[in-house]
């Protein structure tokens, strides 16, 4: 194992240290100052360089926050632990904004200290394992049974140009399986061209997909070549295809038929020599009974189906897509990969993700930019993510008399007949966050109630209403508790004290 390099100019320090990290089995190589570590670190090989740095912040001939910065250029996944006294502690906000892994403030408790250092040891190791994992990935991550089932398909299409009809819900990376059909077919030397059919109005989607002609229409000032003849000899790509207008859809299916098309205004028909991928989230065999859709169209395009899994269907694969998203997050930002705790991970696991992968890639850049330490911890998970438990609840459906507990300390009764949860609630502008006994305190399932009854209502700022009114009954709370103490209820809730300050002023709770 290699060492952990102890930085202090300080030698009972430096003492104390390494007799406390040998006991626990751990080598070290200690230095006085940052001059000796630059210089040190500028002849390490692979195997004698630091698995982590352990600095003080001031010492004679260089500050560790300088330190940190030239480690960081050097080394870039390496945890770094600050040690500061209390005095620095504008010093050890630096130091987290520098890419610190952890501050140690002085003096510190010594079993502490090596259990935070072992933590850093344990995190550096299962960084390595997973950056030497994302180094030999593919462009499309998975190890679920279901995911390699897509796989295998993609690999027994690589040499076919078979029509694909790939359905799957949104979010589950229904472009990212079209683009690896297109890289490993016979035409990955042409063009991809991807087109979602229900991002464009239908007055120009035609134009958009076959091209116009000079004067064809009010402001069509110059010929315009379609997406079907950018795709020729490539891959054409139509996202959402069942919302494609009804008279498209002719249109379509004649292009399929014969490769031939007119552009908007033209008379001369045009050619192209297309592959057509095309995606769904919808049923369309319902669409085509609803008249929505053409049977003659879904059957030319339904070729060959391929199901994408929704994520919760490949929750094993949480843990993977969550570290690459975290390392691309980061790359995008310019700023430090974060690392994430298994505790954090497992609770991550448990999450449903509606939105699928991209909503964990969304979780994932929110992470990146406002979880406050290097290693996420499960207290900075985002709050959609915290308010569902580990094991949720199954929905429980409320009828109109059931009785709920309102924990709200302005108005502190013991049980009161309301309307069923998200129509009288949804209504009232207090922030009250009903528990249900029905449920046996199991708020998840009538959080998912409300929220349902939200979204069915047509309501368009659901997040919003519900985020406030989670936030505000979690600080009135805690406030509670505390008897009014703000810093103390910060402790208790698991954030800054700045930020429960700005948050009482954002929801009006002064």
């Amino acid at each position: 194992m290699k060492p952990i390099w102890i930085v202090d100019d300080d030698q009972s320090i430096r003492f104390v240290l390494e007799k406390a990290l040998l006991r626990e089995g751990l080598p070290t190589r200690s230095f006085t100052n940052p001059r000796e570590v630059l210089a040190a670190l500028a002849t390490a090989t692979e195997d004698d360089g630091p698995q982590i740095l352990v600095s003080d912040i001031r010492m004679p001939g260089g500050s560790g926050l300088d330190l940190l910065e030239a480690v960081k250029e050097k080394l870039p996944g390496l945890p770094v632990i600050i040690m500061t006294a209390f005095s620095d502690l504008d010093s050890a906000v630096s130091a987290f904004q520098g890419g610190a892994f952890e501050y140690l403030p002085k003096p510190f408790d010594l079993p502490k200290a090596v259990e935070l250092i072992r933590r850093a040891v344990e995190e550096s190791q299962r960084e390595e394992v997973a950056e030497e994992r994302m180094a030999l990935a593919p462009e499309m991550l998975g190890q679920a049974p279901a995911m390699q089932d897509v796989f295998r398909a993609i690999g027994r299409l690589s040499q076919s140009n078979v029509t694909v009809m790939i359905t799957g819900e949104s979010g589950s990376g229904k472009e990212l399986v079209a683009r690896a059909l297109h890289k490993h077919s016979p035409r990955a030397n042409g063009p991809f061209i991807a087109i979602n059919t229900a991002a464009i109005p239908k007055d120009l989607l035609e134009s958009e997909l076959f091209g116009h002609e000079r004067g064809a229409f009010t402001g069509a000032q110059t010929m315009r070549r379609g997406r079907f003849e950018q795709a020729d000899g490539g891959t054409l790509f139509l996202d959402e295809i069942g919302d494609m207008p009804f008279d498209l859809q002719t249109r379509l299916l004649r292009v399929l038929s014969d490769g031939h098309f007119y552009r908007v205004g033209g008379h001369n028909a045009v050619k192209a020599n297309v592959r057509v991928i095309a995606a769904t989230h919808q049923d369309l065999e319902q669409r085509v009974k609803d008249g929505g859709f053409r049977e003659d169209l879904y059957h030319r395009l339904n070729v060959i189906r391929l199901r994408l899994p929704a994520l919760r269907e490949r929750r094993e694969d949480v843990f993977m897509l969550t570290r690459h998203f975290l390392q691309q997050s980061a790359k995008q930002l310019g700023v430090e990969p974060k690392r994430i705790a298994d505790a954090a991970l497992q609770q991550l696991s448990t999450f449903s993700f509606p939105g699928n992968v991209r909503q964990l890639e969304n979780i994932c850049h929110w992470l990146t930019v406002m979880a406050p330490a290097q290693v996420i911890e499960p207290k900075d998970l985002p709050p959609e993510v915290l308010a569902i438990a580990p094991e949720a609840p199954k929905a429980v459906s409320l009828q109109p008399d059931t009785v709920l507990v309102h924990a709200d300390a302005r108005d502190m009764q013991t049980s009161e007949i309301h309307e069923p949860i998200g129509l009288s609630n949804a209504r009232s502008s207090a922030p009250a966050w009903p528990l249900s006994a029905a449920t046996g305190g199991h708020w998840e399932a009538d959080l998912e109630v409300e929220a349902l009854a939200l979204l069915v209502s047509g309501q368009t700022d659901v997040w919003d209403v519900l985020t406030r009114r989670f936030e505000s009954k979690l600080i009135q709370t805690a406030l509670l508790n505390t008897r009014g103490r703000r810093i103390e209820a910060a402790q208790k809730l698991g954030i800054g004290r700045n930020t429960i300050t700005r948050k009482i002023q954002e929801l009006g709770l002064e």
